[in-house]
């Protein structure tokens, strides 16, 4: 009994933790998107704000990519440089990068053709190129998915400026993604449920205390000189030092999510912090079907397992569903309060929590006619969650871009070759020679 007793003690403090770390997400969810101010930066003399290139890797026709990119012509700051980077010269997105430039000619961009093989990673051997010809130092790296508010830079400079009497150098200012549906598909609907409520509530809160780095690449602003100094093995570096061997954007392209080692990099090696401006990035989530949310947040649970393998097997235990049986037994053994009950308290203030906070990144309520389709996907997400953790855990093996790759310690990756299932391999005859279009 004395064991049930301290069990259940855990389970409520446990659930209490979780809960407070919900609240702080959603609190400073409206603190710090409800009111987005204009910052003095965007009617600036040129030459009085530092300069900045923002950098956008494309390839091929994202949705809405022409409004993605549009949205960086015209931002108002008053010195920038855009970069588009694209691989192949015959690229899809070409057509809508030129019509854009000649739409904007008083804009300077440049197109980038080619990409520069530095590792395994695509996106940034795409980027490496753009990277070492970009005028400024202060680098905002945008995905080709994201659209943004024409205050955005300067708002995003101004926190990289950070405060005189802040205790930590700022060097990296991010954005919280929040999607944005444009096809009515299960999946998009599901992705659209989750970066806009529990993901959105989680990632405000552990950056709102700021223990550790927590950053995802859909748009970020550091500095090129910082970035010069890190090598992603996150050893501390010496003041006004640099690490050894390759630094800089090409050393991180021996990992999968070089976003998030980026971050860790400047965190734990040059000992500097991030910050969330008051903008968001709006991720346009396109045609996704419920197969491809759930091999996409598979492949970064395995991403994040061979990370931080401790908090990765935490994930289960802060979700809503698991969180909820852990309460409404801890309750009924304590104080003998009904299950149901719990149950019932827990689900009703968690999604009132969710819905808030998606209403402080949206900049208004749920509306009406969307309630019923975006409850019942925010419902599939959290019961999927489990299932989806433990189909991932289990496994090493990513497919991205189209590629396969195997995930190593750390987080680094290396291409693998695409493997069959065992049902594939049974039901393939033993003299059959499959054609190299099918592999």
């Amino acid at each position: 009994m004395t064991a049930i007793f301290y069990a259940a003690c855990g389970g409520f403090v446990w659930c209490s933790f979780l809960w407070a770390v919900g609240i702080v997400g959603c609190s400073a969810a409206r603190k710090r998107y409800r009111l987005r101010p204009r910052s003095p930066l965007a009617t600036a003399p040129a030459s009085s704000v530092p300069g900045v290139s923002i950098l956008r890797p494309l390839k091929g026709l994202d949705t809405n990519l022409y409004e993605n990119l549009e949205s960086t012509f015209t931002q108002e700051y008053p010195n920038f440089e855009i970069l588009l980077s694209v691989a192949d010269e015959n690229d899809q997105a070409l057509p809508v990068a030129r019509e854009l430039i000649a739409k904007y000619p008083h804009v300077n961009c440049r197109i980038i053709v080619g990409e520069e093989i530095v590792g395994v990673n695509p996106k940034v051997n795409n980027l490496v190129r753009s990277y070492r010809e970009a005028a400024h130092d202060i680098l905002w790296v945008i995905d080709s998915n994201v659209t943004v508010h024409s205050g955005t830079l300067a708002r995003s400079v101004d926190a990289l400026s950070g405060s005189p009497n802040a205790k930590k150098r700022i060097a990296l200012v991010h954005h919280v993604p929040f999607a944005v549906v444009t096809e009515n598909k299960i999946g998009s609907r599901i992705e659209e449920a989750f970066l806009n409520t529990n993901h959105a509530k989680m990632y405000i809160a552990i950056n709102t205390v700021a223990v550790d780095s927590c950053v995802m690449g859909k748009s970020n602003v550091y500095r090129r000189s910082d970035l010069e100094r890190v090598n992603g093995s996150l050893k501390p570096v010496p003041t006004s030092g640099s690490q050894p061997g390759t630094r800089g954007l090409p050393a991180f392209a021996r990992f999968l999510a070089e976003d998030n080692m980026i971050a860790g990099a400047l965190w734990h090696e040059l000992g500097d912090r991030h910050d969330l401006s008051c903008d968001i990035a709006r991720n346009v989530v396109g045609n996704m079907s419920l197969s491809d949310y759930i091999r996409r947040r598979a492949r970064w649970i395995r991403v994040r397992k061979h990370m931080v393998l401790s908090a990765t097997l935490l994930e289960p235990f802060t979700e809503s569903v698991v969180l909820s049986l852990i309460l409404a037994w801890s309750l009924n053994t304590l104080f003998a309060v009904p299950p149901l009950l719990s149950l019932a308290a827990h689900f009703a203030i968690w999604i009132y929590v969710d819905l808030d906070v998606y209403a402080s990144l949206a900049g208004h309520p749920l509306p009406a006619g969307q309630r019923w389709s975006f409850m019942a996907a925010w419902a599939a997400r959290e019961l999927l969650a489990l299932p989806i953790f433990l189909f991932a855990i289990f496994g090493s093996q990513v497919t991205w871009r189209g590629r396969n790759y195997t995930i190593l310690r750390n987080g680094e990756v290396e291409r693998a070759e695409q493997t069959r299932s065992w049902f594939q391999r049974l039901r393939q005859p033993k003299n059959y020679d499959p054609l190299s279009t099918e592999l």
